[in-house]
């Protein structure tokens, strides 16, 4: 026990000794080794210190108070809840009638002798320096002792009046308003002073004013509806404060009225599941990850540490192995003097133990202070503050130990070769000659055709990725093993090669031991960017394919459905002409169908009478026979009626077909002239003849009656139509009749159903809407342009759809640059060790040469290849191995895709024309940029830091 304490401990004071000698290598062991344990670490405390405790949770969420009562819109029925009310559902069954819904009174639910503050939140627009900024409105007393901890002040103080607000910063930064300025509401005519400002300790980036119950939203929606406008509809909540707590039966109680509960004493001390009626129905589901997922999840989080774990190791093992070569004499020394291979070996593993332990503290140390350092930009980041700077010892002496790990097993070669060398080969400094090893090339070979074969079944025969992804990772890893035999192979090139390639490629085969791990660190770094970048380019070219433009390119639509709206569509047409190269410019109307206040949207499960909508009228055959419900029995698949064969044949039909192409449209009539056809790139002169004759135009056929007849119902009774749509039925409503010309070749309209003079709506009495414009364009707009019309149009205050078509935008090519340049740095940076390390190795050579009279050049020109020669070949073998796992990948979701698509046209619920396309594209530019670029860039760059001339020194003798 002594003597192997006593051993280890003067070889850890050698290598500690070896290391501050060569603090250059030893920076760059400690920084690969440290990097990652500073980022994981960092994550860890990150991660750590954004989970709030209940009691800090609790805070945030009802303050000081015992309970928060809420409505959750289910029409007051009893409902059941998690203790936690995470989620919540009605007490009885709705599986055959309509899921409650609505609002009812919180109020109803508060104990009696119970404290309450209510809290009110709704969304106005509010006059900023700017112009009107879209805001949440929070009628709370916030000054009240319930509330400390939900809003913590940062200036001033909280309203007092109802004449005053508070403002949470962020609200003040976007609107350039500060404590002490006057805020006013659109459509308000009150002016209110701005006295505090707050924050939102768990919504950081959130615009909100506070004030005091019924100071603004009642007189705002009061000005609303007399201007015709929506109001705020804000929703209330109570914060309650009782003696004793509210307890889980006074939870229960409560949702017995239909409220929901947010209990301080029931999330803290919550209820057996026996006790909870939720967790007792028979459809009670939860909702967390299952264990099937948390396992693969934990999967790929292992296979990704144990990655990075081998690239370190292949990556910092050379640079091992070249203090062991130069340290070499001094090791023979001791095998000299009775040291046997044990205390070698314990040695050099002992230099990666002192790295390893440096790299520990230190990337621990630098960990814990970057985090503490940057927690106001990560709060900001994350948009949210920490609820505390948590440190777990235990954690981050588990990251501390990866890197001791790491040391070790990036020494462990090294120290297992050197304590293999002679002693009198060493003491004289020849290198020896040592046989390959044949066991890993097979080894190796056994790996790479399993993983292949996995890799195989899982994309051909198999639904999981995991299996896809293991194989690649096995097959990988059986290239990494076979590296030194692949490395003897590119030996046969060099006697096509001139003299100082020849001599580098040469170098490189005979010393496998410095050249292979190297190697193997390129691959493994080369093949995980050609296999992501190949699966994101392919990917990218999926969804290029699948890209549906909504104009022609550089062509701007303009569109405002809100209420109120309308009002401000002229100025809107102009301020968009006024900025953009405009060419043509063609206003567009929508059909209306109800009150003026209505939007598009509001015919579509709203509760305002006074709105509608209209339907275009498809007539019985032209209907799909797929999409067309039996009256009889409304709630069965229309798809049903039908055998396979007939399904799939009728998924062929033109009318179960996307007729019309091109991308979303947001009306299905629009209202305009023949600018719109210009804008659209339509050039037809009957279209236009039949526009100037007041004719709709139908790029839909399925919405023709006859060859001339165009029929839109109007509906009015929204109630009344969702009811017999329910049955299948015809909803009721009036029906008018328009002249049409059918346009063929429906893919030029983009989306558009249907467009329509406005002389053949003003005839039919029906009402129209401005609603925006169509535009084309000189040239594509300018950033700067872009910004000047945001400005102007963010001053209106009108919620605005912008489009201007700009075709596919791929962002994937920041992405490829920044794998490239990922791969090119572990490249050069694992070159570079192996070029150290045969430098190390032919000093005495390049000292030969020097005394001979070799030109300087040569040691550079040397370096060079060396370092290119390594690159070249790892970035072969890694661009080699990297296609596997992409492929795989694509095969996988391919088959996944088609067997989603056939099921689909089984069951009559797709379209011939939508086969999936799932390509598989190499990304030649980024495999160029790294077969080229890059080993030449490692080349270069170690002939520029490698000095001409070395020290004369006499050559050992032989």
């Amino acid at each position: 026990m002594r003597t192997w304490y006593h051993s280890w401990r003067a070889a850890i004071r050698i290598a500690r000794r070896d290391a501050l000698r060569a603090k250059g290598r030893s920076s760059l062991v400690l920084a690969m080794i440290a990097l990652p344990i500073i980022g994981v670490s960092a994550a860890d405390l990150t991660f750590r210190s954004s989970q709030l405790s209940p009691e800090q949770q609790l805070a945030r969420d009802i303050g000081q108070a015992d309970a928060r009562l809420t409505d959750p819109l289910m029409g007051g029925v009893p409902l059941l809840q998690s203790p936690g009310n995470e989620y919540s559902s009605p007490e009885g069954d709705y599986e055959n009638k309509p899921y409650p819904d609505g609002s009812t009174d919180v109020a109803k639910a508060v104990p009696q002798d119970a404290r309450t503050l209510s809290d009110s939140l709704g969304r106005a627009k509010l006059r900023t320096e700017h112009g009107l900024l879209n805001t949440e409105i929070r009628e709370l007393k916030a000054a009240d002792s319930m509330v400390k901890g939900m809003m913590p002040l940062t200036g001033g103080r909280f309203p007092q009046k109802d004449h005053e607000v508070a403002a949470t910063d962020y609200f003040l930064e976007n609107s350039g308003l500060k404590v002490g300025s006057k805020l006013t509401a659109r459509n308000l005519d009150r002016e209110y002073t701005i006295v505090g400002s707050y924050e939102l300790p768990g919504s950081l980036k959130t615009d909100q004013v506070n004030a005091l119950p019924g100071a603004l939203l009642a007189p705002l929606d009061k000005a609303l509806d007399k201007a015709g406008l929506r109001p705020t509809h804000p929703d209330t909540s109570y914060l309650v404060e009782v003696e004793g707590g509210f307890t889980w039966n006074m939870v229960k109680e409560a949702n017995a009225k239909g409220v929901t509960v947010d209990s301080r004493a029931v999330i803290m001390n919550p209820p057996a599941d026996s006790e909870v009626p939720l967790f007792q129905k028979e459809d009670a589901q939860n909702y967390g990850l299952s264990p099937a997922a948390d396992n693969a999840t934990l999967a790929v989080i292992g296979t990704v540490v144990l990655l990075a774990l081998l690239e370190i190791c292949l990556l910092a093992g050379p640079a091992f192995a070249v203090g062991a070569r130069r340290s070499r004499r001094q090791l023979g020394l001791v095998g000299a003097n009775g040291g046997d291979r044990r205390h070698i070996r314990a040695i050099v593993l002992a230099g990666g133990l002192v790295i390893g332990v440096a790299a520990a503290v230190v990337g621990t140390l630098l960990g814990l202070l970057l985090t503490y350092a940057l927690r106001p930009v990560l709060e900001d980041l994350v948009g949210e503050r920490f609820g505390h700077f948590d440190v777990r010892p235990l954690e981050l002496g588990a990251i501390a130990l990866l890197a001791v790990v790491t040391g070790l097993l990036a020494a462990l070669v090294p120290a297992i070769s050197t304590s293999r060398q002679p002693v009198l080969a060493s003491l004289t400094g020849r290198l020896g000659v040592r046989k390959s090893n044949r066991v890993l090339p097979v080894l190796g070979l056994i790996a790479v055709a399993l993983g292949v074969a996995i890799a195989l079944y899982g994309s051909l025969m198999s639904d999981q990725f995991l299996i896809v992804a293991g194989g690649s990772a096995l097959a990988e890893l059986g290239v990494v093993a076979l590296t030194p035999a692949l490395v003897g192979l590119f030996g046969r090139v060099g006697r096509f090669l001139p003299l100082a390639p020849r001599l580098a490629l040469r170098d490189a085969v005979r010393n496998r031991g410095r050249t292979a791990p190297a190697v193997a660190a390129v691959l493994a770094a080369v093949a995980g960017t050609v296999a992501v970048a190949t699966f994101a380019a392919s990917d990218d070219a999926e969804i290029r394919s699948y890209y549906e433009a909504r104009l022609p390119h550089g062509a701007v639509a303009l569109g405002v459905d809100e209420v109120g709206g309308a009002r401000e569509v002229p100025g809107l047409r102009s301020a968009v002409e006024k900025a953009f190269p405009v060419g043509v410019r063609a206003d567009v109307d929508r059909l209306l169908v109800g009150d003026p206040g209505c939007t598009t949207y509001d015919g579509y499960g709203s509760d305002n009478p006074e709105c509608g909508r209209y339907e275009l009228i498809t007539p019985r055959a032209n209907e799909c026979p797929l999409w067309v419900s039996d009256p009889k029995n409304p709630e069965a698949d229309p798809a049903d009626r039908f055998s396979k064969a007939e399904r799939r044949k009728l998924t062929e039909d033109w009318r179960c077909k996307n007729t019309l192409g091109g991308g979303y449209a947001p009306l299905d009539v629009v209202v305009g002239d023949a600018k719109v056809l210009k804008v659209l790139g339509i050039e037809d002169a009957a279209a236009e003849k039949a526009l100037a004759d007041g004719k709709a135009l139908v790029f839909d056929k399925r919405y023709a009656h006859g060859e001339d007849k165009l029929r839109i119902r109007m509906v009015t009774d929204l109630k009344a139509a969702d009811k017999a749509r329910a049955k299948s039925g015809t909803a009721p409503g009036e029906v008018k009749s328009f002249a049409m010309h059918r346009m063929k070749g429906g893919g030029q309209s983009y989306g558009v159903p249907v467009i329509m003079p406005p002389d053949a709506a003003e005839a039919a009495e029906v009402n129209t809407l401005p609603y925006g414009a169509y535009y084309s364009t000189d040239r594509m707009p300018s950033s700067e342009e872009r910004q000047r019309l945001d400005s102007e149009l963010s001053k209106t205050g009108v919620q605005v759809d912008l489009h201007i078509e700009e075709g596919y935008q791929s962002s994937n090519n920041v992405m490829m640059l920044a794998l490239a340049v990922f791969a090119g740095l572990i490249t050069i940076g694992a070159a570079g060790i192996a070029t150290g390390l045969s430098q190390a190795d032919a000093e005495a050579d390049l000292k030969t040469l020097a005394a001979v009279g070799a030109p300087p050049r040569v040691r550079r020109t040397l370096s060079g290849f060396q370092c290119g020669v390594v690159a070249t070949m790892g970035v072969v073998l890694g661009s080699a191995a990297g296609v596997l796992p992409s492929v795989g990948l694509r095969l996988s979701e391919r088959r996944s895709e088609m067997q989603w698509f056939e099921d689909a046209l089984a069951q009559g619920h797709g379209s011939i024309d939508d086969k999936p396309f799932v390509p598989i594209v190499v990304p030649w530019t980024t495999l160029a940029l790294l077969l080229v670029a890059v080993p030449l860039g490692a080349a270069l760059l170690a002939a520029l830091v490698t000095r001409s001339r070395g020290a004369l020194a006499r050559r050992a003798a032989s």
